[in-house]
């Protein structure tokens, strides 16, 4: 099998600035591999809160994370300062499957890249529901 390689800038949509954490290194001196999770997570929900379509606390209905995974190519620590690079590869009734990639400010290829889909639900019930109009206008301004 051959390995993937890390994608370019030009394959995503939107960029959100982050600053990695004292706390975000592990013991071998670069950002564990659980963080770059955090910050995929972190990206999505701050595109959504700010173009209005979520509100963590109070909107009843929200997307929960049901499947991610992640390719590392090369290491990131802190206190570098990264992009997380993002488009929609997918959109559904109910489900958005996003790409995403974490690029350190000096390149243009990926240090780490993976998939993250989330699954609109009832924030009550968490019975899926199709994504509202809002967000979905939103999501679709992300495909590539």
């Amino acid at each position: 099998m051959q390995r993937q390689q890390p994608a370019a800038r030009r394959h995503f949509a939107r960029f959100v600035a982050m600053t990695t954490r004292w706390l975000d290194n592990d013991t071998y001196g670069h950002l564990n591999n659980a963080v770059y999770y955090v910050f995929f997570d972190s990206a999505v929900n701050q595109i959504l809160i700010e173009a209005r379509v979520l509100d963590p606390m109070t909107s009843p209905i929200v997307g929960l994370v049901v499947e991610s995974r992640c390719t590392y190519f090369r290491p990131l620590r802190f206190p570098d300062r990264i992009e997380v690079g993002l488009s929609v590869a997918s959109l559904g009734r109910s489900s958005v499957r996003y790409h995403i990639a974490i690029f350190g400010l000096d390149s243009d290829l990926a240090a780490a890249q993976g998939d993250f889909t989330h699954v609109y639900v009832d924030r009550t019930s968490r019975k899926a529901v199709p994504i509202p109009e809002p967000v979905r206008v939103v999501l679709t301004g992300l495909a590539v």
